[in-house]
């Protein structure tokens, strides 16, 4: 019989939604001091461990069939054997987006739920390394992995944080190689471009985004997220002014024709050209840039983000160069990736992988169209807002095959 059709008898012919349940139970109340609880832990887990002996007599030629069936529901065990199917191996690294990927404000509170950390730190006792790819700083990530992963796995030299979306590299417990500042060889012609944008970002500014936009960023990055609720019409309205506004602040940086400097990016971007032309800004020529304002420009990435941000960025300093780093300090010297966001930062990672063959790509449903298109022409790993559990469920179900 073929491995599929076992797996149908599995879910088929036992209880696996019980299984998962008293798997979760286990796994998120832990005993505590209390008698009636350690007593109801202790009876949860031995119901447990008596399903799972059940199954592996049922198999005895498929021993992960347990495991799998105690983790994963029926569709993603399924997906995890394609995959298996597929590439022929586990994935061996975790890089992880987290805002709107790991949490959503919109459905978890802004905070990682206790099921995808339980399924991250079992990920990390099996010997696989999480980089934690983010925008944020490294202050930030630092307070909220100590709180919900522990200072032990922080530590453990088997995680990695890429902050503020590849300015450097935080790898606790490696000695010099501990934090690594990436843009210490950034050039000062690009600094420049930065410090001159930021200083004039709201000054210059039409006065509805000065109003209605507020600064991000660092010196390496200048965004403008709008102060009203992401994704209203308010919002997409004011984003789309903000995209022109840098787009005019960079044509004055490196002394181009606006117009060519707004033909150059919208040439790389259809959603930046959708966006140009709808507005009232001319389009010009982008070969008529000069040569030393298109080799600048070839250096500086253009960010829009419907309805939450527009930004520019060093294409030097980003989170590629930043997983490269990380995997570089952890060892990890034949990744398959499984990597996991939603904006178009992120989706330079998943091409990279894709690219290299070194990895997946997974992302929750409310993502960037970019990241979405990606996703679905690859392996089809989409997940619910806030629950990026189920998309660790599959990896963790491949693991079990390969």
């Amino acid at each position: 019989m073929q491995l599929h059709d076992r797996l149908y008898t599995l879910y088929d012919e036992f209880d696996t939604e019980s299984l998962r349940a008293h798997q979760e139970f286990v796994d998120l109340a832990p005993p505590v001091d209390s008698p009636v609880a350690l007593q109801y832990w202790e009876s949860a887990s031995d119901e447990l461990a008596a399903h799972k002996d059940e199954i592996r007599a049922a198999f005895p030629a498929h021993d992960a069939f347990a495991d799998v069936a105690a983790r994963a529901t029926r569709d993603q065990a399924f997906t995890a054997l394609d995959l298996y199917g597929k590439y022929g191996r586990a994935v061996n690294v975790l890089v992880l987006d987290v805002d709107e990927t790991l949490r959503s404000a919109g459905s978890t509170d802004n905070e990682i739920p206790r099921a995808t950390l339980h399924l991250l730190t079992e990920f990390h006792e099996a010997g696989v390394p999480i980089v934690i790819c983010t925008g944020q700083t490294l202050e930030n990530v630092k307070g909220f992995l100590s709180q919900g992963l522990g200072n032990e796995l922080v530590h453990s030299g088997r995680l990695s944080v890429v902050y503020e979306a590849g300015t450097g590299v935080f790898t606790p417990g490696h000695g010099a190689d501990t934090k690594r500042l990436l843009y210490e060889d950034l050039g000062d012609d690009v600094r420049g471009v930065f410090d001159d944008v930021r200083s004039r970002v709201h000054t210059a500014a039409p006065e509805d985004i000065r109003r209605g936009c507020h600064l991000q960023g660092n010196e390496f990055n200048v965004t403008l997220k709008p102060n009203y609720e992401t994704g209203s019409e308010r919002a997409r309205g004011l984003i789309d002014s903000a995209l022109v506004h840098l787009l005019g602040l960079l044509a004055d940086c490196v002394g181009a024709d606006p117009a060519a400097v707004r033909a150059y990016y919208a040439d790389a971007d259809p959603e930046i050209a959708a966006v140009v032309a709808a507005s009232s800004a001319a389009v010009g020529d982008a070969d008529a840039l000069g040569e030393a304002a298109a080799e600048t420009l070839s250096r500086i990435d253009v960010g829009y983000y419907e309805g939450d941000a527009a930004e520019i960025a060093s294409r030097e300093l980003n989170k590629v160069v930043g997983v490269q780093a990380a995997l570089d300090v952890l060892g990890v010297a034949d990744p398959f990736a499984l990597v996991m966001g939603d904006s178009k930062s992120d989706l330079r990672v998943m091409e990279h992988v894709d690219d290299h063959d070194s990895g997946i790509a997974a992302a929750p449903e409310h993502a960037s169209t970019r990241v979405l298109e990606h996703v679905a022409t690859t392996d089809e790993l989409v997940f619910d807002a806030g629950a990026a559990d189920e998309i660790l469920r599959t990896a963790w179900a491949l693991a079990q095959f390969a």
